[in-house]
């Protein structure tokens, strides 16, 4: 890089006028009416573009940067458009403005429109836009402004359902923008499993479908004859984020593969914090009723009958049982009461000192074979006081994460 000196040369001003930050830039539409195109309210942003335009989010070489990504509501057909008030000249700045377009067209299938027209011609057919696959859940959630109940449905589709893989293809394209590490799947895996959610709305007396949200699992074979599906990917679209779709959808999934005998238990892909707080709601709402997390149960402690009923009936594992039991504890618990709170407290504990104990193993393990002047530099990283500071952080984070999980559970 040259080396900039204080008070920037009038090129460089200049050339600094041409950055746009591309997550602004990008403007993204689902589109069911006409007048949706002209409308600022239906625009929503990406979070993330740094897997498309790098760490930096930014595009050079524009002013006025706009990249117009629509799609329509329902089969997600495409409208794709640059536009900008004006852009380096190669003749005149001697640098080049960055290929914009080419790197979308990286991420977003052939076929898109790239004038208003066509893709207003598009919109006329949708009225014969119909879901994918087996339909598993209906539900409907009362919409203040439109003053109704709306009616969301839950399907289960494959890449036998006709359409479904071009469809997929467009609505993948949505990861890059939403997920921080967000990649494409091999579609051609048969073990991918694929969830919709879509929206039921009306259209000059027609009933039309909008898309949502969705979500890939993978079934991992496990010897012998069992699966163990591993949530990859969820993603509810922006406009509708905060409505409660996530759990309806991460709901139906399990009593999905819960109705299957040959599943082991379900797990996750690196997840979210977000994922992690939504999968502790489902789970505590589909566990409360079984009769091993009866609060007389609960006070007795985590135990082996939890483990067992939980993966049985409800395919959960080990590990996420161990969280219910936890939420489901606090609930029954007075933390109010000396005893009750410190009880509960210890049982946490317990259960996040274990990486610790593993780091004191193998310190005394490395003490039986370092020399004492080496042993000193690894037990300096390791301080008592700093270790029960960090335990009570987490664990004071890790109430306040369970309490919110409770707040929305006596709401439900």
């Amino acid at each position: 890089k040259p080396l900039f000196f204080p008070g920037l040369t009038a090129m460089e001003k200049k050339l600094a006028e041409y950055k746009c930050n591309t997550n602004e830039a990008i403007q993204l539409k689902l589109v069911r009416f006409p007048e949706d195109l002209e409308d600022d309210n239906t625009t929503f942003n990406p979070e993330y573009s740094h897997q498309v335009f790098g760490d930096d989010e930014v595009a050079f070489g524009y002013k006025g940067l706009k990249i117009l990504l629509y799609y329509i509501a329902g089969n997600l057909s495409t409208l794709f458009r640059i536009e900008y008030t004006s852009k380096v000249n190669e003749k005149f700045d001697c640098v080049e403005a960055d290929d914009v377009e080419s790197k979308i067209r990286e991420i977003i299938p052939p076929g898109f429109c790239t004038n208003t027209d066509d893709f207003v011609s598009l919109l006329e057919k949708e009225v014969n836009f119909k879901p994918f696959g087996m339909l598993l859940h209906t539900y409907s959630i009362h919409n203040e402004e439109a003053g109704e109940d709306i009616t969301y449905q839950i399907y289960k589709a494959d890449m036998t359902c006709p359409g479904f893989r071009e469809y997929h293809e467009r609505l993948q394209t949505f990861l890059m923008w939403f997920i921080e590490t967000a990649s494409f799947i091999d579609v051609d895996d048969e073990r991918w499993n694929y969830f919709l959610v879509f929206e039921k709305y009306n259209k000059d007396g027609a009933t039309l479908f909008a898309t949502v949200g969705y979500m890939t699992v993978y079934n991992y074979y496990v010897y012998p004859d069992k699966t163990r599906p591993r949530v990859s990917q969820m993603l509810i679209l922006p406009p509708f984020q905060g409505e409660g779709h996530g759990a309806q959808l991460l709901e139906t999934v399990h009593r999905y593969y819960m109705s299957s005998p040959t599943v082991l238990d379900i797990t996750a892909e690196d997840p979210s914090e977000n994922y992690v707080k939504l999968r502790d709601f489902v789970l505590v709402k589909l566990c409360q009723d079984l009769l091993c997390f009866s609060p007389v149960k609960l006070m007795q402690g985590f135990s082996q009958e939890m483990v067992t009923e939980a993966q049985q009936k409800l395919k959960i594992n080990k590990q996420h049982t161990r969280r219910v039991y936890e939420i489901l504890r606090l609930r029954a618990t007075n933390m109010g009461d000396a005893e009750q709170s410190r009880s509960y407290r210890l049982d946490v504990k317990r259960r996040l000192i274990g990486p610790y104990k593993k780091k004191q193993r193998e310190l005394a393990k490395m003490r039986r074979c370092l020399r004492p002047e080496e042993m000193t530099n690894q037990l300096n990283q390791i301080d008592l006081n700093l270790q029960r500071e960090q335990l009570e952080e987490s664990f004071q984070q890790l109430i306040s994460d369970y309490r919110r999980v409770l707040e929305r559970l006596a709401q439900a």
